[in-house]
C-alpha cells in the first residue's frame, strides 16, 4: 500500500501532468470520444478486419444546432491484398486500434479561432477501408479475412448521422483531408442528395486534389496505382456516374475528371507543392534517384534544376483545376504542406499561412456564406513568407 509521504510526493506531479494535458488540449483541440456505428455488421459495413466503423461526434449548440460539418479522415490507400493486410491490424484498418481524438482547426469549438463553424454539429469519420470509402466486395477470402466495404461504411455512417439530426440540416459541409479530401469530392453530390433541398450544402477538399501526372521517369505510376485500388476494392460502381460514363473508372479517382461534372459547390484547399504529391506522384520510390532524396523531403534542399521541375509540376497542377470563372472556391498556397484545415496553426491563428492577407479559415467561411468570391492562387515558391506554420501530415 502506498504510504502517505509517497502519495504527497506524487500528488504535485499529477497536478503538473494534468495541467500539461489541459494546456495541450487548449492549444491543439478538445477531446471527443469515439462512437461505433450501430448494426454495422448486419449491413456488411465493416473495416478491413471486420470490426465496426467509427466516428467522433461533437453536438452543435446555440445557432449551430441545425448545421453539420462532416469531416472524413485520410490516410492513403491499399491497392493489393498485401498492402491491405499491412493496414488491417492498425488503426487504418481496424476500429479496435483507434483511440480518443481531439478536434481543432475547422473542427474547433471556439468562436475566436473558428468563427464560422465553431458551434456546428461536428463529425470526424474514421478511415479504415483503404479506398476513400468507395469499395464494396461481397465475398470475403477466408484466408485473408479482408473486408473491402468502404462504400457501405460511408452509407452506414450517413444513415446514423441523419437519424441524429442531420436530416434537419439548414447548412452542411462535407470535408476531408488527403484520401478523405478525395472522398469529399467523390461523395459530394451523394451527400447533397441526402439532405433537405432547402439546406445550403457544400463540400471542401483539403489536400485531396490529386492530379494525373507522369513521374520524373516518365511513367504513369499514380494512374497505375489508382487503377489497382479501384480493381482491388471493386470501386467502379461507387464512383460518380457523371465521370464513369465518360472515362475509365480508374481515371475517376482523379478530381480533374470528376469536378467539372459536379453539381454541388466545392472548395479546393491545396498546396501547389503538395508534399504527398511530390513524394508519391512526381518522385515516387519506384522512379526516384538518389539525388532527389533530400529535395523530395524538404523543398528548401532542392537544387535549381529540381526546383525547376517542381515549378513545372505546380503549373501542371494549376492547369487541372477548374477555371477561374467557375463557382469552385480555391485556396492554392505555395507551401510545402499536406492537410491544413485540421490544425489550428494553419486554419486560423496568429502566424497562419495567408494569401492576399486571407487565412484559410477566413477564406473558407467567406466562400461558404457567399460573402465574396474566393479563388486565391498564390505566387511561385518561395514568394510566400507565411508558410512557417504549414503542416506536412
Amino acid at each position: 500500500m502506498m504510504g502517505h509521504k509517497q502519495y504527497m510526493s506524487i500528488y504535485p506531479l499529477m497536478l503538473v501532468v494534468n495541467l500539461m494535458v489541459f494546456l495541450k488540449l487548449k492549444v491543439y483541440g478538445f477531446p471527443v470520444p469515439m462512437t461505433l456505428v450501430n448494426d454495422s455488421a448486419a449491413k456488411g459495413a465493416v473495416c478491413l478486419d471486420g470490426s465496426p466503423p467509427a466516428y467522433h461526434f461533437s453536438p452543435g449548440f446555440d445557432s449551430g444546432v441545425n448545421n453539420w460539418l462532416v469531416h472524413m479522415e485520410g490516410g492513403g490507400w491499399c491497392r493489393s491484398t498485401e498492402e491491405c493486410l499491412a493496414r488491417r491490424d492498425t488503426y487504418r484498418g481496424s476500429s479496435t486500434k483507434m483511440k480518443l481524438m481531439s478536434f481543432s482547426g475547422i473542427l474547433g469549438n471556439q468562436q475566436k479561432s473558428n468563427p464560422d463553424f465553431y458551434n456546428w454539429n461536428k463529425v470526424k469519420v474514421r478511415y479504415c477501408d483503404g479506398s476513400s470509402f468507395t469499395g464494396d466486395v461481397e465475398s470475403v477470402d477466408p484466408g485473408t479475412k479482408l473486408y473491402y466495404r468502404g462504400a457501405r461504411i460511408w452509407q452506414a455512417v450517413m444513415d446514423e448521422l441523419l437519424e441524429k439530426g442531420m436530416k434537419n440540416s439548414e447548412n452542411a459541409l462535407l470535408s476531408g483531408c488527403s484520401a478523405g479530401g478525395l472522398a469529399s469530392i467523390l461523395h459530394c453530390d451523394k451527400f447533397r442528395g441526402l439532405l433537405p433541398e432547402s439546406a445550403t450544402v457544400k463540400c471542401l477538399s483539403d489536400a485531396g486534389y490529386f492530379i494525373e501526372a507522369k513521374d520524373i521517369s516518365g511513367a504513369d505510376s499514380i494512374r497505375d496505382f489508382y487503377a489497382s485500388v479501384v480493381a482491388t476494392h471493386d470501386s467502379a460502381k461507387n464512383l460518380p456516374s457523371s465521370c464513369t460514363t465518360k472515362n475509365s473508372p480508374s481515371l475517376c479517382f482523379f478530381p480533374q475528371y470528376v469536378v467539372p461534372e459536379m453539381s454541388t459547390p466545392l472548395f479546393v484547399l491545396n498546396a501547389a507543392y503538395d508534399s504527398w504529391q511530390i513524394k508519391n506522384i512526381l518522385v515516387p520510390t519506384s522512379a526516384k534517384s538518389d539525388d532527389w532524396d533530400d529535395c523530395r523531403l524538404d523543398i528548401k534542399k532542392c537544387s535549381a534544376s529540381q526546383l525547376e521541375v517542381l515549378q513545372g509540376y505546380r503549373s501542371e497542377f494549376l492547369s487541372k483545376l477548374p477555371g477561374k470563372g467557375s463557382s469552385t472556391g480555391m485556396f492554392i498556397i505555395s507551401c510545402y504542406a499536406h492537410c491544413q484545415s485540421g490544425s489550428q496553426a494553419t486554419w486560423l491563428s496568429e502566424g497562419s499561412p495567408v494569401i492576399e492577407d486571407s487565412s484559410i479559415g477566413k477564406a473558407v467561411g467567406d466562400w461558404f456564406y457567399g460573402r465574396r468570391v474566393v479563388q486565391l492562387i498564390d505566387c511561385q515558391y518561395p514568394c510566400n513568407k507565411s508558410c512557417a506554420n504549414s503542416t506536412d501530415e
